[in-house]
């Protein structure tokens, strides 16, 4: 019985080891495929938003352009405002003065 227990655990451990390996083989192989899907969808996302690249640009160059022209308006049109409560100021001071 000792002998049959000693030959039988070693072959069903070999057993057990070879269906292991095929697991990890197989997986591997699934892996490899996945990674190779995925390589070429990161690829088509990159290629898709490299495109878009000048838009993008074109887009941010308009924003600078605008907020440029509308700073200077804002400036012109504040510049005014003070302009005219300063002279205000300087009128009725001159007033009172006489």
């Amino acid at each position: 019985m000792d002998k049959l227990n000693e030959s039988i655990l070693p072959f069903i451990l070999y057993i057990l080891l070879i269906v292991l390996i095929i697991a990890i083989i197989i997986l591997v192989i699934r892996l490899i495929k996945t990674l190779g899907k995925v390589d070429r969808v990161v690829e088509d996302v990159n290629y898709k938003v490299n495109k878009l690249n000048g838009l993008f640009e074109i887009i941010d160059y308009t924003t600078d352009t605008l907020v440029s022209f509308n700073d200077r308006v804002v400036s012109f049109i504040s510049k005014g405002i003070m302009s005219f409560f300063k002279k205000r100021k300087k009128k009725e001071r001159n007033d009172d003065n006489e």
